[in-house]
């Protein structure tokens, strides 16, 4: 009850004269009132068992995380073929971002937690564009680690097009040095965005419920600037994931025609080669498959959220109950984007060929044990039948 403690009801020894002093107690009471229905109260409806709630969700960001870290770092150290080592180093690229993503924002958002929400106080002066460090630098690291990984994903889905359409083009382009220098310059592309608002561009404010800052989305004094902030991220977003689907349709697309293509043949030692390039570069767009669906699935609302959002709070089209509406969506967007930070390492772990084998075998199995039982019961089925038809059986 951070509003409550501004309020000393406690005085001299006979100041609290119930009728003389009825009229304060009651301003009083009126005031904090006021105060509770303006969101001042921060720490009673969000603070019920957040503290919990993000604790279990870092702890289980940061096991997918290493987790997976540790089978890339092992992957990559034992490949030989250098399309699928470039493929590694942009996915341990993208474990150790949401790593740190999910490691510097939540440890943000659960000290707020801890220390029992935000005061007014601040909310205000973040609000009417005043600098809170804490806010500047959680709001910043959200737009960094958010996206990180979308550019990444998009890098990943071209340079696997690239390796599957045009294989001599992407082994003369792709090599180690300059896909280090791509890594480098995305990392360099998202800081940049993060950092407009220490141009002016844009800002960072507080957000229901007072427990996490992001791009100014809603408010009574939006400004071109802030329109622009949001486009720019949101933008940039959704042009990853367009071009990230493009990408993999053509890769899948074409992994797919080679398939129906391919006419059985004598087995060779090329012939074995070619087959196992093309399970690695299968493995590497399903994996890629996989990171698209859960950034989309992830990211998308709160983009386009934000997007729709800024534009009614500038043409001044949203009333209370809009708004209302509006930092619901918001909030559930941002618990979605934060899973994406989880997912990503489980979708590498699961969708491995090896895992993949071994769920292929498993099915397989239990698909062949249903056969086998199936086919003794219709012979017995059909011998019952057929003794039962026979003249002498029946005689």
């Amino acid at each position: 009850m951070l509003a409550m403690n501004h309020y000393n009801l406690s005085g001299p020894p006979g100041a609290l004269n119930p009728l003389s002093n009825f009229s304060q107690w009651d301003t009083e009471m009126v005031e904090m009132e006021s105060l509770a229905h303006q969101g001042n109260l921060t720490s009673d409806k969000p603070m019920s068992g957040g503290p919990i709630a993000a604790a279990l969700s870092m702890t289980l960001g940061v096991i997918s995380n290493i987790v997976a870290l540790f089978i890339l770092a092992n992957a990559y150290s034992h490949q030989r073929r250098r399309s699928k080592a470039t493929f590694l180093l942009f996915a341990s690229s993208l474990v150790l971002t949401d790593f740190f993503g999910h490691i510097i924002p939540g440890a943000l958002v659960l000290r707020l937690y801890l220390s029992g929400g935000v005061f007014p106080e601040a909310v205000a002066a973040s609000s009417n564009g005043s600098t809170d460090p804490m806010c500047q630098f959680l709001g910043g690291s959200m737009v960094f680690f958010g996206l990180c990984p979308l550019f990444l994903g998009c890098a990943m889905a071209a340079e696997r097009c690239l390796g599957v359409t045009q294989p001599l083009l992407h082994s003369s382009l792709v090599t180690t040095t300059r896909t280090k220098l791509s890594l480098s310059g995305i990392w360099l592309v998202a800081l940049c965005v993060a950092l407009l608002p220490c141009f002016q561009l844009g800002s960072y404010t507080y957000q229901h419920p007072n427990s996490w800052c992001f791009i100014k989305v809603l408010a009574n004094d939006t400004q071109e600037a802030d329109v622009a902030f949001v486009t720019l991220f949101s933008g940039l977003g959704l042009t990853s994931l367009g071009v990230a689907l493009v990408c993999n349709t053509i890769s899948g697309l074409t992994l797919v025609l080679a398939r129906l293509r391919r006419r059985p043949s004598g087995y060779s030692s090329s012939h074995s080669h070619r087959s196992v390039a093309k399970s690695h570069d299968i493995e590497m767009v399903v994996q890629l498959v996989g990171i698209m669906v859960t950034s989309c699935i992830c990211w998308s609302p709160l983009l386009i959220f934000g997007l729709m959002s800024v534009m009614r709070s500038y043409r001044g089209s949203i009333d209370k109950a809009d708004m209302a509406t509006y930092e619901t969506l918001n909030l559930m967007g941002v618990r979605l984007a934060s899973w994406n930070q989880i997912l990503d390492p489980w979708v590498y772990i699961l969708l491995r060929r090896a895992v993949l084998r071994k769920i292929y075998l498993i099915t397989k199995r239990q698909a062949d044990l249903k056969g086998s039982v199936l086919r003794r019961w219709e012979g017995n089925s059909f011998q019952s039948k057929s003794s039962e038809n026979n003249p002498v059986n029946r005689i």
